[in-house]
């Protein structure tokens, strides 16, 4: 498959992988990013490939390969043309697969802008960079997510293997660890993922991941946040307190999972009719998951005769007390809520979990409130690494998940509702003639510009307009112009126009470059 579509890429490089895209695609919350990966096509017959790799020489649109997923069958590949007869054409539809969609240069702008602070942040904590594949053998990834396991999408490879697309960045990072024998280490990954790996003094890296999470979201400037935090062990202590079977924990920590979304009568009705809980003992849970506070709420669960008879709850409970600590010394504390209907539904978290929401009383004035759930996720998982180990040597880790997508929906209503325009390219210098027949000066002077690292643009025709590439600049917020034409060529100089001011200077040639990143640093 892999040489399928570099040789398709080699042939017809100006289609991308459009062609070959699937129209089933994910559509996963949290940490999932199997909603933007191409769910991988299957094993095909060589003489299907045969008709592939001719099919692959005719003009582009001419051939396309689709695949048909279900979550209970692997997903199985069939050639097919793309388009159909040509007296069918009329009702061909052109749009992106269900779950996806195109992002605009203005968009792609503000994406990057996200993730270049993102991953600043993470660089400035000593995390190196990390990618996986897009895929995984399925073995790994099964019994690892809980309910979630049904969002993930199976495939498989030419070799046979059954392959599933990864629905997060934690349990390869995990399978990587464990792989390369790694005992510590602090990366991030595809700009949106933090984890430190590795054996250190209790809560110390989850306090920095919280301070991550915090420096991230205000240097965003998305308004008003809090981060609620709890710990798996309380969680597992009130089960058991209020006695439930060990055996539907997780079950009712997927259904706690959701108060977030749902009223706890909902939530109760669940726990009651479809997992089996006895009404009284729903009840009792609900006397602890409605329960939110500060370092005080964790003292007072110290005083809890139930809470305080368990072993795990305790151990969770003076985790939460020393992280509260740490995290007065980081200066975020007040951001920082103990909430006890937290649960992240994910199945290998044993710590402390975290999840940051906005709150809704930072809608500017005229901005519709957008509901888009946690923007940035985490918590300790100590076990799953030891899940993929031979031996089953574990490493501890602790990590934090930045909701990229969601927060850049929050940015995208943000400058629909204020009409902010945006520059979508970073052009700095315009070369421009006012005559005809000076292309070859032009393509000279513009290839000094870049030698230089300058970043410059010029209009693709031998005689512009002067009126229409000064449009352009204007149009493109492009700050600097430099003009040249017989008169400068004769006088060995070139004009530097300031597109905003329209003030013009002319410049000895042998200087224009050092002025240029003079004027640049002025801005």
């Amino acid at each position: 498959m892999v040489l399928g579509l570099r040789l398709h890429s080699a042939l017809y490089p100006s289609w991308g992988l459009a062609c070959l895209l699937p129209r089933s695609f994910a559509s996963c919350p949290g940490k999932s990013d199997s909603c933007l990966m191409m769910p991988q096509l299957g094993l095909l017959h060589r003489r299907a490939w045969a008709s592939l790799l001719g099919q692959l020489r005719r003009p582009p649109g001419a051939v396309c390969i689709r695949a048909v997923h279900s979550h209970s069958q692997v997903a199985e590949a069939t050639l097919t043309s793309q388009l159909k007869p040509h007296e069918e054409k009329s009702n061909f539809i052109i749009k992106t697969p269900k779950g996806t969609r195109d992002l605009s240069p203005q968009q792609m702008v503000v994406r990057e802008k996200i993730l270049d602070m993102v991953v600043s942040c993470f660089k400035r904590h000593g995390a190196k960079g990390l990618d996986t594949p897009a895929f995984e053998l399925k073995e790994m990834l099964t019994e690892k997510y809980g309910e979630d396991s049904m969002l993930i999408y199976d495939l498989k490879d030419q070799g046979g293997e059954l392959l599933s697309l990864r629905y997060d960045l934690t349990v390869p990072f995990a399978r990587y660890l464990a792989m390369n024998k790694v005992k510590k280490m602090k990366r991030y990954h595809v700009g949106k993922d933090f984890d430190i790996a590795g054996q250190f003094d209790p809560m110390i890296p989850d306090a920095e991941c919280l301070k991550i999470m915090c420096e991230i979201l205000s240097g965003l400037q998305l308004g008003d946040f809090l981060i609620k935090v709890n710990d798996r062990r309380i969680l597992d202590g009130i089960f058991a307190v209020c006695g439930i079977p060990e055996s539907k924990f997780h079950a009712i920590c997927s259904s706690i999972d959701k108060l977030d979304k749902m009223s706890w009568k909902d939530v109760r009705h669940e726990m009651v009719a479809k997992k089996g809980l006895a009404p009284e003992v729903a009840d009792r849970v609900g006397d602890y998951v409605q329960c939110h506070g500060g370092v005080s709420l964790v003292e007072q669960m110290f005083q809890d005769s139930g809470l305080s008879q368990n072993q795990h709850a305790l151990e969770g409970l003076r985790d939460l007390k020393l992280l509260f600590e740490y995290l007065t010394l980081f200066g975020v504390a007040e951001k920082i809520s103990f909430d006890l209907s937290l649960a992240r539904g994910l199945d290998y978290y044993t710590g402390v979990i975290y999840e940051a929401v906005l709150l809704q009383t930072s809608a500017r004035a005229g901005e519709e409130p957008l509901n888009v759930g946690s923007v940035a996720a985490g918590g300790r998982y100590d076990g799953l690494v030891g899940m993929f180990d031979p031996k089953g040597h574990k490493v501890p880790c602790v990590g934090l998940s930045i909701g990229v997508e969601r927060i850049f929906s929050i940015v995208e209503q943000r400058m629909k509702t204020f009409g902010e325009k945006i520059r979508t390219t970073e052009t700095e210098v315009f070369v421009a003639t006012p005559q005809k027949n000076f292309l070859q000066e032009r393509l000279k002077l513009i290839a000094e510009l870049w030698d230089a690292g300058i970043k410059a643009e010029l209009m693709y025709k031998n005689n512009p307009k002067l009126l229409t590439q000064l449009h352009y600049c204007e149009n493109m917020g492009i700050p600097l112009m430099v003009i040249i034409g017989e008169q400068e060529l004769k006088e060995g100089v070139i004009k530097l126009r300031s597109v905003a001011s329209r003030e013009e200077v002319a410049i000895k040639r042998e200087n224009l470059v050092a002025e240029i990143q003079k004027q640049l640093s002025k801005s």
